[in-house]
């Protein structure tokens, strides 16, 4: 996930009651930062998830 930012990454879960994505940072000694949760509804992840995972992690970072 670079289009996040630098060192994030995805884990995809696939179940019955759908697609979901957890947008995560684990360059942080040892912290794991999930920045973005969320139910998948298209192929695409949708710009809206992408840009407010975009916005956390520059909140974050400050």
């Amino acid at each position: 996930m670079n289009v996040v930012g630098s060192g994030v990454r995805e884990i995809r879960i696939r179940e019955a009651a759908g697609a979901f994505r957890v947008i995560y940072l684990a360059t942080q000694g040892d912290s794991v930062i999930v920045i973005h949760a969320f139910q998948k509804k298209t192929q695409q992840t949708s710009a809206t998830d992408i840009n407010l995972a975009a916005k956390r992690l520059r909140e974050w970072k400050g």
